[in-house]
C-alpha cells in the first residue's frame, strides 16, 4: 500500500503564510495601493464592488466599524485603502511571494489566496460577522470574484492593460523581487511537498511537460490540473466496508450524533445537517457522523468518490464567501499561532462554513453497510465555483471524479447515516493531510445497545 507522506501539524496550510511573508505581503500591496490613490481610477470590478457598497449606506457604515474593531496587526487602513489594494490583485494571477528578514535572508510562500489574506483580520470582527453574511455584500463580492475567476481562465496572451497573462506566474522567475514563478525552485519544492517523493510532472497530466509553464494556457488550466493515471490507486475497490479520501486534503474534524438543526458561536461550532444540506435527505442522516478536512491552494483540487454507490441528488447551494465566526484568536496549543493571534479565524470557523458557504452537495446511495452519504464541497473565501461532474441517477465508483473546485483553496465533508460506526485508520489524525482516494476508515454496523 503506498504510504502517505506524513506532514507537519499545521492548521492554517497554504491559507495564512508564515507572519513575516503575510505582514510583508499585505505591506507591498498597501504601498502600490497609496500609489494608485494618487492618479488610478479603479479597474471596472473594483469601481462595480465599491459602487455596490456605497450604494447602500448599511454596508458602507459596516465597512466603517470594521476598521475601527479590527485588530491592531491590521495593515490595511480604510475601505479606499482595500478598494485599491484590490485592484492590484485582480488583475494578475497569484504567486510565489519572497519576503526579506531583516537580517537579509529571504522566505517564500505561494500565496493561493490573496484576497483573502487581506480580508482575514477584517473578517474577525463583530462588524465583519454582520456585513459579509448580508445578502446585497455577497452579490457584490460574487460580481467581483466571477469577473476575476474568467479573467483567470483565460489563454489571452494579450489582455488589455492593466492585466497581464492569467498564466503569466507559471514560470521559473524570480523578478520582481517579491514575486516568483510557481515554477521556480523553492515555489516548485512547495507543490511537490506532499507528492511523496514524485515530480509535479510524474504526478499531474501537463500539456507539455518540457515547457517552463508546463503548457498550462491559463491560471485555471493549472489549478484544476488532472492526476496522471495510477498515481492515487483505488487499492481495495470491492470492499464495500472501506471509505476512501474524497480530496487532497487535512483533516479538521470528525464529529458524531451530528443534529439536524444546531447552532454556530465561538468554540461551539455544531454541525446543523438541515443548514448544511438544505434537502429532506438530511433527515436520514440525523445522529450520523461528519469527517471534514481541507484543501490548501498547492492541493490537487478535484473531488473523487469515496464509495460505490448511486448518486440521489446532487445541486450547488450560493453562500457567502469571507464571513466568519468572530473569535479570541488562536487557542493554546495551536501548532502555527501564538495564544490569541486573530489571524485565522476562517480556518477556525471550517464548521461554520458548511452552513454558510458557496457549496456542493452531492447524496450517494452506497452499498450496505454505509448505505446513503453525502460529500459537500465547500467553497472557502474565493474559492466560489464548485463544479459538478456528475448528475441524478449517475452510477459512481471509487475513485470517480465528482466535480471540482475552481481557484484558491477549499474544505470538505462527508456525512454518515446513523447505524453506522466508522473505524478510522491510524493515518487519519487532526491536522495531517490525506492523499486522495486513500482509505479512511471501515465501516460497520453499529450494535443495538
Amino acid at each position: 500500500m503506498s504510504l502517505v507522506p506524513k506532514t507537519k501539524l499545521s492548521r492554517y496550510g497554504g491559507w495564512l503564510p508564515p507572519r513575516e511573508i503575510h505582514k510583508q505581503f499585505i505591506a507591498h500591496h498597501f504601498k502600490l495601493a497609496v500609489i494608485r490613490q494618487r492618479a488610478d481610477p479603479h479597474v471596472p470590478p473594483v469601481q462595480a464592488f465599491a459602487d455596490a457598497i456605497n450604494a447602500v449606506p448599511l454596508m458602507r457604515g459596516l465597512f466603517d466599524q470594521i476598521f475601527l474593531q479590527v485588530s491592531p496587526l491590521n495593515q490595511v487602513e480604510d475601505f479606499d485603502t482595500l478598494l485599491h489594494m484590490l485592484d492590484g490583485i485582480v488583475v494578475q494571477p497569484p504567486a510565489y511571494f519572497i519576503a526579506t528578514y531583516p537580517d537579509g535572508s529571504v522566505i517564500g510562500e505561494p500565496i493561493g489566496v490573496p484576497i483573502y489574506l487581506i480580508f482575514d483580520l477584517l473578517s474577525n470582527t463583530s462588524a465583519g460577522y454582520d456585513l459579509f453574511r448580508m445578502e446585497q455584500f455577497n452579490a457584490a463580492m460574487k460580481a467581483l470574484l466571477v469577473n476575476w475567476g474568467t479573467y483567470l481562465a483565460d489563454p489571452d496572451q494579450n489582455p488589455p492593460a492593466p492585466y497581464v497573462p492569467s498564466n503569466s506566474s507559471l514560470t521559473n522567475e524570480t523578478e520582481p523581487p517579491e514575486r516568483a514563478g510557481w515554477f521556480s525552485t523553492d515555489a516548485l519544492l512547495s507543490l511537490e511537498s506532499n507528492l511523496g517523493g514524485l515530480s509535479f510532472e510524474a504526478t499531474y497530466v501537463c500539456p507539455d511537460p518540457g515547457a517552463v509553464n508546463r503548457g498550462f494556457e491559463s491560471w485555471d488550466a493549472f489549478f484544476v490540473r488532472a492526476l496522471q493515471p495510477g498515481v492515487r490507486p483505488v487499492e481495495v475497490p470491492d470492499n464495500p466496508t472501506l471509505i476512501h479520501s474524497a480530496c487532497e486534503s487535512t483533516v479538521y474534524r470528525i464529529s458524531e450524533n451530528v443534529q439536524l438543526h444546531d447552532q454556530f458561536w465561538l468554540k461551539d461550532q455544531k454541525y446543523s445537517l438541515y443548514d448544511m444540506l438544505d434537502a429532506a435527505l438530511a433527515q436520514q442522516l440525523v445522529d450520523g457522523t461528519v469527517y471534514q478536512a481541507f484543501l490548501s491552494p498547492q492541493d490537487y483540487h478535484r473531488w473523487h468518490s469515496p464509495v460505490n454507490g448511486t448518486v440521489v441528488a446532487a445541486f450547488i447551494i450560493p453562500g457567502t464567501y469571507y464571513a466568519v465566526i468572530p473569535d479570541a484568536g488562536a487557542e493554546e496549543g495551536d501548532p502555527d499561532l501564538e495564544p490569541g493571534d486573530p489571524h485565522g479565524a476562517l480556518i477556525r470557523s471550517q464548521a461554520f462554513l458548511t452552513v454558510s458557504a458557496a457549496r456542493a452537495v452531492i447524496f450517494i446511495q452506497a452499498d450496505d453497510p454505509i448505505g446513503l452519504m453525502c460529500f459537500i464541497g465547500v467553497g472557502m473565501a474565493e474559492v466560489s465555483t464548485c463544479q459538478l461532474s456528475v448528475n441524478n441517477g449517475d452510477q459512481v465508483v471509487i475513485g470517480q471524479e465528482l466535480g471540482m473546485f475552481h481557484f484558491g483553496g477549499s474544505s470538505h465533508a462527508l456525512v454518515f447515516r446513523p447505524g453506522i460506526q466508522v473505524t478510522w485508520t491510524d493515518s487519519v489524525v487532526l491536522d495531517r493531510h490525506q492523499w486522495v482516494n486513500s482509505i479512511l476508515g471501515m465501516a460497520n454496523v453499529r450494535p443495538v445497545s
